[in-house]
């Protein structure tokens, strides 16, 4: 297995974490469009067409997320044990996960509750009730009512520690020969089994779980994601230090997008024919392989023409974990304020989105970036304070002779 010095970085990373949590940005100002999804707030202007390329873009999203977080924990715990591990991803994940829902997730809860009807106008009444978690909410309030708090869209931030945790604690098997055993098995794959035994333990996973426990976000019962990203998670992990496997992906980019798109089409040819294909072997089948095949399609691209220091990458490193933290909350409260200017179909979700990327930008840049004690709530490394400089010599004073 060939792995990379400690001194690489892999820009190719950096980059696709940045631009997977911008379509995650977009696929959230989407669910407001698409009609017959489910979502906090839904748009008069719901439209139908748009459930085709939010199908398309879901089904690899938060997968490909998962991916590069194992991959970025591949690198990180070089040189970490298990509580290092722990330490250090705990205080980066969940003091955020706190804070955000306090003080940014909550304004999505109230505007959901006064949309369905189920909470009276007044924000800070409903904050003051909301943080409290002392009176029951209707289950249909907003998402996540019945535990009296939600995180909302910071769901991944629990998911990712736990994944995060079970491979800190599961060390020394990872470690042990067995572990290496399986990391080489996976990352010596090449041609046709690259790009089709990955799928196989994800359509196993899905075949068994998937009816039995649909997506809920739920923690503690959301069984059928929690195997899906945790493999893909365990996927990244693997896949980390090794630099034949990221070649063989680059090498076959082009194959996994041509059976990409052809496994799409099949599954959307079946759609537009009315013949929807129903929860089963071949539902489960298109899906899963078309998951894998765009994950290593983006990774392969991206390891071909993202990986080299692109100027915007520090800025982008720093911003993305606060851009995450704000973004369906600033989406919320654009919608409260550009829906009743009916702006139409096209003016206002062109608007929603830039109004929502220059808030992210304007606290991350203005504020957040620049306030020491804000920065642990979004995520960012504290900044060091500079060590003291010393003052210049009074005039006529002489250094002591260093034999003095």
């Amino acid at each position: 297995m060939s792995t990379t010095t400690l001194s690489d970085r892999r820009h190719d990373i950096d980059a696709l974490r940045a631009l997977a949590f911008l379509f995650v940005i977009l696929y959230h100002v989407g669910m407001y469009y698409v009609a017959g999804w489910h979502w906090h707030l839904k748009s008069p202007h719901a439209a139908e067409w748009l459930q085709w390329p939010m199908v398309a873009l879901n089904l690899w999203r938060m997968d490909l997320v998962f991916l590069i977080s194992g991959v970025s924990l591949g690198f990180l715990s070089r040189g970490q044990g298990t509580w290092g591990l722990l330490r250090s991803r705990g205080l980066r994940l969940m003091l955020p996960l706190a804070f955000g829902m306090a003080v940014i997730v909550p304004y999505q809860a109230y505007a959901q509750g006064v949309a369905s009807g189920y909470v009276a106008p007044g924000f800070g009444a409903f904050v003051l009730r909301y943080l409290s978690m002392s009176a029951p909410w209707p289950k249909q309030a907003f998402d996540g009512a019945e535990f009296g708090i939600t995180w909302n869209h910071l769901w991944y931030l629990p998911y990712l520690f736990t994944y995060t945790a079970l491979v800190a604690l599961t060390l020394p098997l990872w470690n042990s020969a067995a572990g290496q055993w399986l990391r080489r098995a996976f990352d010596g794959l090449r041609g046709w089994k690259l790009l089709l035994l990955p799928a196989m333990p994800l359509l196993l996973w899905t075949m068994l779980l998937a009816a039995r426990f649909p997506a809920t976000h739920n923690l503690v019962r959301d069984f059928h994601l929690h195997s899906i990203y945790f493999t893909l998670f365990l996927y990244g992990y693997w896949m980390g230090t090794d630099t034949g496997v990221w070649k063989e992906l680059e090498r076959l980019r082009r194959v996994s997008l041509a059976l990409a798109v052809a496994v799409i089409a099949v599954f959307f040819a079946l759609r537009a024919s009315g013949r929807w294909p129903a929860p089963g072997p071949l539902t489960d089948t298109l899906r899963v392989l078309y998951l894998w095949l765009m994950v290593a399609t983006i990774l392969g691209h991206g390891h071909r023409h993202l990986n080299r220091p692109w100027r915007w990458l520090r800025w982008a490193n720093e911003s993305v974990y606060p851009w995450y933290v704000l973004h369906q909350t600033l989406i919320v409260v654009a919608i409260t304020v550009l829906a009743p200017l009916a702006l139409g179909p096209v003016a206002e979700p062109a608007l929603l989105v830039a109004l929502t990327l220059a808030g992210c930008w304007l606290l991350t840049d203005g504020l957040i970036r620049r306030v020491g004690f804000l920065r642990p709530l979004f995520g960012l490394k504290a900044t060091k304070r500079p060590s003291p400089q010393p003052l210049p010599p009074e005039p006529g004073w002489r250094s002591p002779s260093p034999r003095a």
